[in-house]
């Protein structure tokens, strides 16, 4: 059978047409890595959330080497923790849930994006080479707020990139002539040991002690303040350690006359 030219060129066309369909949707399908949710990540208990292992303080976690993983939990219109932040160079698996209704998780930019389900755990990883931001969005309607729903991963350079965070127990008033103590703890989220200084300034009074923060664990450190050198009056005081700073007030008050029975709580005689 002879077949004319311009029918040959069509089939050709039309088979050219049909592979680039079928090449469209595989790359559609497995190359931006765009998935449904199974159960390989897991299920969990909506209600039970903030029982969670993974989710009940979630956030980003070193699990060594380049390697991160970081649990997000999503609810109507938000995700917590909606500020992300990720050193250049890291592998980050995502784990994230749904407290509520159906969401979605999209880091715009790279190959996360998926449903987020009640019940369902996704779970995603991406590579990050360089220092950028990310905008993260909720592409599956969630109510009236779910044009608000969003969030913000940032690339940060290597060097400026640490999971350190500091907290201070410090007394708000402390009579005159007792003792009384400021305490610091450092907490380290990487797996490596930290070694910093901590130190406190109050009053002009200066104090530091050098520690070891063994990976993923916490040192605290006590700080005896000698309330007679601050004297009587309103004393600020400023811990830093690792580059972070917390500060409050201290306030040394006269000691209370306690001769005549001691305090009536507060009512004065008529």
């Amino acid at each position: 059978m002879n077949i004319h030219t311009y029918e040959k060129a069509w089939l050709a066309a039309a088979m050219v047409l049909i592979v680039g369909f079928i090449a469209t949707i595989t790359y559609g399908a497995v190359g931006p890595g765009i998935a449904m949710i199974d159960d390989e990540a897991g299920s969990i208990d909506p209600d039970n959330i903030n029982d969670h292992e993974r989710f009940g303080d979630p956030g980003v976690e070193h699990v060594g080497g380049n390697e991160y993983e970081v649990n997000v939990v999503a609810q109507a219109w938000l995700y917590t923790p909606d500020q992300i932040e990720v050193p250049e160079n890291s592998e980050v698996t995502f784990y994230v849930t749904s407290r509520d209704v159906t969401h979605s998780f999209s880091v715009v930019g790279t190959n996360v994006n998926t449903m987020v389900i009640p019940g369902q755990v996704s779970e995603m990883t991406v590579q990050f080479d360089e220092p950028g931001e990310y905008g993260i969005l909720c592409n599956e309607y969630c109510g009236e707020g779910h044009h608000t729903m969003e969030g913000l991963l940032t690339v940060v350079p290597e060097e400026e990139f640490d999971l350190t965070e500091l907290s201070v127990d410090a007394p708000r008033e402390v009579e005159a002539g007792n003792e009384t103590t400021i305490n610091a703890t450092v907490s380290n989220g990487m797996q490596e040991d930290l070694e910093t200084t901590v130190a406190l300034d109050i009053g002009g009074q200066q104090y530091e002690e050098d520690v070891t923060v063994t990976g993923d664990g916490s040192e605290t450190v006590e700080f005896p303040v000698d309330t007679t050198e601050l004297g009587t009056g309103d004393h600020d005081w400023t811990v830093t350690a690792d580059g972070y700073e917390d500060s409050g007030s201290l306030s040394v008050v006269e000691p209370t006359d306690d001769s005549d029975g001691g305090s009536d709580g507060g009512e004065g005689d008529a």
